[in-house]
């Protein structure tokens, strides 16, 4: 990893980081007056957006900006950056529920649910997708249809066309075998969808010409399929404690994986593979797109 890459990593987490707190901050003002039932929302709003994460979906906001030109700067790409945060968030909520892959450590801390109960839980998860729209619609510095376009691509990417569709297949396909093409469907879906979105939404903030925006969504596909092959990789050779959430998790639960189905070589052979075609898609930039490749490099080496 090069300096400036490390540089860049660190100032978009810490950006994002910074909005998070702030948005957790400003729930609790607007909350005030409405009643002390709100308070364990409130808490766990807190408790979930300020417990670090490697913030990959915002930085990759910041990265396709900087691809088309943009500076990586100013509140309206921050807020963008910011609503893919928070429906990660949200989904990470929901994914640990009992109902759906029941586990008890996220990031490294005990899942929301654990920590306060599964009400707040689904209540929190469902108040960050919507205020996540809500940041998009009130977003800076935008044009009327690029803030619709923007709130369009999150939809899209968060529903049943895109991660509820996919984790929707994820629970059917558990004791099941699928072949690797259906997995690669399922995971374009509930993994993939959501790194796409990142990608071609910091290129709309950015106006991206359409062949631009074809480029991003081609990285994005292949970079976030490379995402899912080292989480099932992580599943099998990783330890709970580096991961932040249960190891083996994945075995146990007798889900497909790329693992399971191209062995633990195979899987990391398609990493790679992966990792060359999402850096060949980005041939349509020059070295504005240098965080971008740094970044496909950063996914499939990462450890946790």
């Amino acid at each position: 990893m090069s300096k400036r890459f490390h540089n860049f990593l660190q100032a978009s987490k810490d950006q994002v980081d910074r909005q998070l707190a702030d948005i957790a901050a400003n729930q609790a003002t607007v909350a005030v007056g409405m009643g002390e039932a709100l308070d364990p929302i409130i808490q766990a709003y807190r408790y979930v957006l300020t417990n670090g994460g490697k913030r990959v979906r915002p930085t990759l906001v910041y990265a396709a900006a900087r691809a088309v030109g943009h500076n990586g700067q100013g509140t309206g790409l921050d807020h963008v950056a910011c609503a893919l945060e928070m429906i990660h968030t949200y989904s990470l909520i929901h994914d640990d529920l009992p109902a759906m892959d029941d586990d008890d450590v996220r990031r490294g801390r005990p899942s929301c649910h654990k920590a306060f109960d599964e009400a707040t839980a689904i209540l929190t998860g469902d108040a960050l997708q919507a205020q996540a729209f809500e940041l998009l619609a009130n977003a800076a510095g935008f044009r009327p249809i690029q803030r619709v376009t923007l709130i369009k691509s999150l939809a899209k990417a968060a529903g049943l066309q895109g991660m509820v569709g996919g984790q929707a297949m994820d629970i059917k396909a558990t004791n099941t075998d699928l072949s690797l093409q259906q997995l690669q469907s399922m995971h374009a879906y509930k993994t993939g969808a959501i790194i796409r979105a990142a990608l071609t939404m910091g290129g709309i903030a950015a106006d991206a010409s359409a062949e631009q925006l074809s480029a991003l969504g081609a990285y994005g596909g292949h970079i976030g399929l490379a995402f899912q092959v080292v989480d099932d990789i992580l599943d099998v050779e990783g330890d709970t404690q580096t991961l932040g959430k249960t190891q083996g998790k994945d075995s146990e639960a007798n889900k497909p994986t790329y693992v399971s189905l191209m062995g633990l070589s195979g899987a990391k052979k398609e990493s790679q593979r992966l990792l060359q075609a999402a850096i060949g898609a980005l041939g349509e930039f020059a070295n504005t797109a240098d965080p971008l490749r740094e970044m496909a490099h950063y996914i499939v080496s990462r450890d946790c």
